[in-house]
């Protein structure tokens, strides 16, 4: 199936055309169809599937065909967070560059308010939104959702996790009952079936590609360390590869980005640090940098695991773990876009042992392990003792055997599953030098 044989306004497929899409994904190729003939959706499909497209072209298709009849937005877009609703407002006007008629707003915390207002005196068409600054707005009787006909809950289960549920039931209520829900969630667990049941009518329901699926086209690596001394030296190394174009580097916290951002920027990389303390204008200066080219290095805490959609990210690097290992999809997925070939590296300790069992049960892939000549580990990896194993027990402490094997940029190294290591037997190899 092509674009073209899905039915839509002949300008929005030129301008699809012109950015390189032909073809459309899965989730595309299955939600257009029914969103074109007025259904309510719920949509399951992982990151990277091509989703702001596939509720984007439908509805500017159908603002394209329908002339406005009042005052205020048509399509509301509700997103968890800035950098979603960012990439989602930058689809509008990509997609929509043929509709000159078309005008979008967006509503984002730790934006000034002068400029929204003035923004919403103005007719417009696409709400794009995160819920606390749009409930602000609302109470502030700057925003009026009567006209509203497609209202999209992007990322439902980030919502959810993020304490949203009684705002989004605040702000669907606020929109006209015959409107047309579209429900998006990288999961379909219980909370969100309770969701969907209250806000949807009759949904046509699609589950794309699961979560759990993997993801062909990135190569997914694990590197044992014996310290922070030993993860910041591998690290430098890693930064040296010349097939690494950019790459997003995840730390746990937001002190540790700003502190890792700020070693590397010492080290002559271009590096930036990305996390929810900022800015909303640093953000956006931050995120415009890594775009166009400017920024080699992002460091930044799982506020970037979703949302931040840039071809030109070769490398993921997990500096920490996350803690939730369904974050661990949502991170890889920022590289390897669309189409491209992608590299995903993780940093872990002993400690790290439990958490990568849990990564790996909910992917249900083992992540093969590298080492590189002169950055092998030289404390044993085995699993933590029963006591830390069970609930409440002590931190993951020393672990089972480990055996490296050569990892060169330039050359394919043999590789082993982490998990298969625990059995093995061979001998620890010392470092070189």
């Amino acid at each position: 199936m092509l674009f073209e044989h899905l039915n839509l306004d002949p300008r929005l497929l030129s301008a699809v055309t012109e950015a390189g899409y032909t073809v459309p994904t899965p989730v595309q190729a299955q939600a257009i169809p029914a969103l074109l003939t007025g259904s309510d959706l719920m949509v399951t499909s992982r990151t990277g599937s091509g989703k702001t497209a596939a509720f984007m072209l439908p509805a500017l298709h159908r603002l394209a065909t329908r002339p406005l009849t009042g005052k205020g937005p048509r399509l509301l877009v509700l997103s968890p967070t800035r950098e979603l609703a960012s990439q989602i407002t930058e689809a509008a006007k990509t997609y929509g560059k043929n509709l000159k008629q078309i005008r979008t707003v967006t509503l984002l915390g730790g934006t000034p308010y002068p400029v929204q207002n003035r923004n919403l005196a103005r007719p417009y068409d696409i709400l794009v939104a995160t819920p606390g600054r749009l409930l602000d707005q609302m109470d502030s009787r700057r925003v009026d959702l009567s006209q509203v006909e497609m209202f999209v809950l992007d990322e439902a289960d980030r919502m959810l996790d993020m304490g949203f549920i009684d705002d989004v039931k605040r702000i669907a209520s606020a929109t006209p009952a015959t409107r047309q829900t579209l429900m998006f969630s990288a999961t379909f667990d219980k909370p969100i079936a309770r969701l969907a049941e209250t806000l949807l009518r009759e949904p046509v329901r699609i589950e794309a590609t699961s979560l759990k699926a993997a993801h062909e086209n990135i190569d997914q690596r694990l590197h044992y360390v014996d310290n922070l001394a030993h993860k910041n030296r591998l690290l430098a190394h890693l930064l040296t590869d010349i097939e690494l174009n950019q790459a997003i580097i995840f730390t746990a916290t937001k002190r540790d980005a700003d502190l890792l951002a700020d070693d590397l920027s010492g080290q002559g990389h271009s590096a930036a640090a990305l996390h929810g303390d900022m800015h909303q204008g640093a953000r956006n200066r931050t995120l415009d940098g890594l775009r166009h080219g400017r920024l080699r290095v992002l460091v930044a805490t799982d506020v970037a695991a979703r949302g931040i959609d840039v071809p030109g990210i070769s490398h993921v690097i997990n500096y920490d773990l996350p803690k939730v290992a369904e974050d661990y999809v949502h991170r890889i997925g920022r590289t390897g876009r669309a189409g491209n070939k992608g590299i995903a590296i993780s940093l872990a300790s002993s400690r790290d042992f439990l958490q990568l069992q849990r990564i790996e049960r909910f992917t249900g892939k083992s992540i093969d392990v590298h080492t590189i000549a002169g950055f092998e580990p030289r404390t044993p990896i085995r699993p933590p003792s029963r006591s830390a194993a069970r609930p409440g027990g002590p931190a993951a402490g020393k672990g089972g055997r480990h055996s490296p094997a050569q990892d060169r940029p330039q050359h394919r190294e043999a590789r082993t599953p982490w998990s298969e290591q625990r059995q093995t037997k061979a001998p620890i190899r010392k470092r070189a030098g």
